[in-house]
């Protein structure tokens, strides 16, 4: 069971020192709260590291109690980073421990999300020798493919190379 987006933002006061003001927190500051970590988290996407996160459509379609799919090991990341985005909007100073867990948690987040491209090959490359005339007609290789990255499952399929005559 993955936490709820409230837990997030109330975790993320709690980083920055604010805990035991939580229930004065008025809605319109939870909903400022939840639109700076839906706003973290699409860009965190746009980056490639996908967390299963729900990202409304729009501000006004986020709500503050539904659930997250967020795996555990990516939770303190999210919501020490969340604390650094808010800090600064409720007059707190970040503590030199909560940026550099935010950093570190972020760093690995990265380092995960990252992946080495395919080497691709110029389309002028002969396919070699175990291409033989009967199994193929080309005797190249096949022309570059620009990977096409969506959601959280990843890379799409590219369309295999058809040769037209």
């Amino acid at each position: 069971m993955g936490w709820t987006k409230r837990q997030f933002v109330v975790q993320a006061f709690e980083e920055i020192g604010l805990a035991s003001y939580v229930f004065d927190l008025t809605p319109e500051q939870l909903q400022a709260a939840l639109r700076r970590l839906d706003s973290m988290m699409s860009s965190w996407n746009a980056q490639g590291i996908r967390l299963s996160y729900p990202i409304p459509s729009s501000p006004q379609d986020s709500d503050i109690d539904q659930e997250t799919d967020v795996p555990d090991s990516a939770w303190e990341a999210v919501y020490t980073n969340l604390g650094v985005r808010l800090a600064p909007g409720y007059g707190k100073t970040v503590s030199v421990d909560t940026k550099a867990v935010a950093r570190n948690t972020y760093n690995i987040l990265l380092q995960r999300a990252t992946a080495p491209l395919e080497q691709q090959l110029p389309r002028t490359m002969p396919a070699g020798s175990g291409n033989k005339p009967w199994r193929w007609d080309d005797p190249y290789v096949a022309p570059p493919v620009d990977p096409v990255l969506t959601g959280p499952e990843g890379p799409l399929q590219p369309i295999p190379y058809m040769r037209t005559y």
